[in-house]
């Protein structure tokens, strides 16, 4: 008798643990497997690429911004800030979102008139999960910059691509949740 109920409880304690750890294991997962972050991040070098054209684009996990270039861009900063302000003036870059990113790429611009939308901003994201708002902070002393308007302070990355041809593109993916 002693046995059974001995085997009963070890067997319902084994059960427990199981429900009740689980789930902090199964929550303590990342999203979509995304371990990106959300603290700034750059890279020094200059570069004499320009700006030419900016595109967003959404997939399964994340939003995405690119930047296209020609030439070779390598340098950028990329950070959650209080306010994006336009390169030069300082004057302050209006952005919907809870959390805004500022977007810089360390390299000048193209006559860019092509590319903004009649409302002045640089992409429609009215549909997307995550962006908010895409807009133009200016290019000035070497340096162009796009404040980009999140839902939220979410995760994340920034890397750089060859191509297509001599040109290049700076990519920043920003998580749809942590």
């Amino acid at each position: 008798m002693k046995r059974s109920t001995a085997a009963i409880l070890s067997l319902l304690l084994g059960v427990l643990s199981v429900v009740l750890l689980a789930p902090s294991a199964i929550a303590a997962a990342p999203y979509c497997g995304i371990e990106w972050g959300s603290l700034p991040k750059q890279a020094n070098p200059g570069s004499n690429a320009l700006l030419t054209d900016v595109r967003v684009g959404q997939h399964a996990c994340y939003d995405r911004l690119v930047l296209d270039m020609t030439g070779d861009v390598r340098g950028y900063s990329v950070g959650y800030v209080g306010q994006v302000v336009f390169d030069g003036s300082g004057t302050l870059v209006p952005l919907r979102g809870g959390a805004k990113l500022e977007v810089i790429a360390r390299s000048g611009a193209a006559p860019l008139d092509s590319i903004f939308l009649p409302n002045g901003e640089l992409a429609d994201v009215s549909p997307y999960r995550t962006f908010r708002h895409v807009a133009w902070a200016g290019s000035f002393e070497g340096q162009t910059t796009v404040g980009l308007g999140v839902r939220a302070r979410l995760p994340f990355r920034v890397f750089l691509l060859d191509g297509p041809g001599t040109g290049s593109r700076m990519v920043i993916d920003v998580a749809h949740q942590c």
